[in-house]
């Protein structure tokens, strides 16, 4: 396949270079101070204006070009994880405990290299806000620029994200309407009875047998309330009781908590209502008490149909049809884009990370973000801007492949 933009050598070296120096210094959530610094370097490079600050690290370029009203932003994300990095590589995470497992260095260095390339050609009229959003890996990187007046300062018409997809080629993109990402919500539930000997538990009300049994009825949630046509997850990921040092005692007090996912407002409300309803009666059925607490975390990411269509125009345009998916599975992993896509039309698109190298999937301590998707995903960012944002009518119908 030939090249999907002409970028020259020197810039393509720049980017490469740049994607593993950020791999080379991850930092956490709100941490990104680095981080933030390259990008408003690289931008203010090429006379984008630059907005700082917002979510605490977080990084808004924008570039207007021509006379058009449209307004559009594009995001990515700038975090690592706080896991180690198991594989050798010349730009091994220098930090020990942080690593881009999750391609997060990738996305800011493409969202990088479109912006620097807009700003060059200025092929289109309008407005584009480039996001680099801290902070997505739970900690709530985009809520909090939504609360602190992202819409406010920057107001757009559509937002649109990519994540890079292990499995699909570097060249290859899947762009489907609907849900992509479920909702990504926590939840603790503490069961509280009456301590006493491991021998005579009898004279006590034992919170261990009690958290088997609500561990169990935790199951049917999904097998038997959920409609089985809405997918759904509640797992329980946690649980602190007792001491291995004092094995004759039963404890007061368990603490269970986990995590649940869904695609629709009623599954969210239902899992909620009924993780609640089956503590209060494991708890009354062994004559404890109970305290449940339920975390709405991230909302579903759910692609608007409009916008959805012009990512596929889109991506069809920058990479040829045949390279463009429009079905594709949706993940029960969660993304706060959603914080973003809920307050206007959205589309979040996947750009394939090429094989799964030895299984390292996302958030593997061996993953690593492919060079060889950092020019397919500038030519998409590119090729949306230029078409979004275009004098001509937006129409939905497919294209063959156009080069730029």
């Amino acid at each position: 396949m030939s090249p999907p933009i002409k970028i020259d050598a020197t810039e393509r070296e720049m980017l490469i270079a740049l994607r593993h120096d950020l791999h080379a210094h991850p930092e956490l959530g709100f941490e990104e101070e680095r981080t933030s610094d390259i990008v408003s370097q690289k931008l203010e490079e090429v006379g984008i204006v630059v907005h700082r600050g917002l979510g605490k690290t977080g990084v808004v370029g924008t570039l207007t070009v021509g006379n058009g009203t449209g307004r559009i932003a594009l995001r990515a994300d700038m975090d690592a994880l706080a896991m180690p990095e198991m594989a050798d590589r010349p730009y091994k995470s220098r930090t020990p405990g942080k690593m881009h497992a999750c391609g997060h260095d990738g996305h800011t260095t493409m969202l990088l290299g479109a912006a620097r390339h807009l700003a060059k050609t200025k092929n289109f009229s309008g407005t584009v806000h480039f996001i680099f959003q801290p902070a997505e890996e739970g900690r709530g990187g985009a809520r909090a620029m939504v609360d602190q007046g992202f819409f406010a300062s920057f107001p757009v018409d559509r937002v649109y994200g990519l994540h890079n997809m292990p499995g699909l080629e570097p060249d290859e993109m899947a762009v489907v309407e609907g849900p992509q990402l479920a909702s990504s919500d926590s939840w603790t539930v503490t069961l509280k009875g009456v301590g006493t000997h491991g021998a005579k538990p009898h004279l006590g009300r034992d919170p261990i047998a009690a958290a088997g049994q609500f561990l169990s009825a935790l199951q049917t949630i999904v097998s038997r309330v959920v409609d089985p046509l809405e997918p759904a997850v509640v797992s329980a990921c946690a649980l602190d009781a007792g001491d291995f040092k004092a094995l004759n005692v039963i404890p007061d007090i368990v603490r269970i908590g986990g995590t649940a996912r869904a695609y629709s407002p009623k599954v969210r409300d239902q899992i909620e209502a009924e993780i609640g309803a089956i503590a209060n009666g494991i708890a009354q059925t062994f004559s404890i008490s109970t305290d449940y607490e339920f975390i709405r975390r991230i909302p579903p990411v759910i692609n608007d149909e409009n916008a959805t269509a012009r990512a596929l125009s889109a991506a069809q345009s920058a990479l040829g049809v045949a390279r463009i998916r429009t079905v594709f599975p949706p993940s029960t992993a969660g993304d706060d884009f959603s914080f973003f896509s809920q307050e206007v039309p959205g589309c979040y698109v996947w750009l394939g990370n090429g094989p799964a190298s030895d299984g390292a999937l996302h958030h593997n301590t061996r993953y690593d973000f492919n060079d060889d998707a950092i020019l397919p995903g500038i030519a998409f960012w590119t090729r949306l801007v230029e078409m979004e944002l275009s004098e001509a009518p937006f129409s939905a119908a497919q294209t063959g492949p156009e080069r730029i």
